[in-house]
């Protein structure tokens, strides 16, 4: 699944468009290396993401295409900082 997408379907950040900016920016990265929109997440990967005071580090343990809300959270495991509340 390409990475915006996994953004949004996880909820990690809210709109897939957002999600491309800031892929777009630099300010996403998988396994320690900048990572564009395009980019194909795999489970156990490590996604980085520098929000504007805070940054997110998290683990993806399920790739989805579809899910609901509450199911969403069980997508990733954040190891520090927290989610886009936007």
């Amino acid at each position: 699944m390409r990475l915006d997408k996994y953004l949004k379907v996880s909820r990690i950040i809210k709109r897939r468009t957002i999600a491309k900016e800031a892929c777009a920016s630099g300010r996403v990265s998988i396994n320690d290396k900048v990572a564009k929109a395009g980019t194909v997440v795999s489970e156990s990967d490590l996604i980085e993401i520098k929000f504007a005071n805070q940054v997110l580090k998290a683990k993806i343990i399920n790739i989805a295409e579809h899910v609901t809300k509450e199911s969403a959270k069980e997508m990733y495991e954040i190891i520090s900082g927290r989610e886009d509340k936007e």
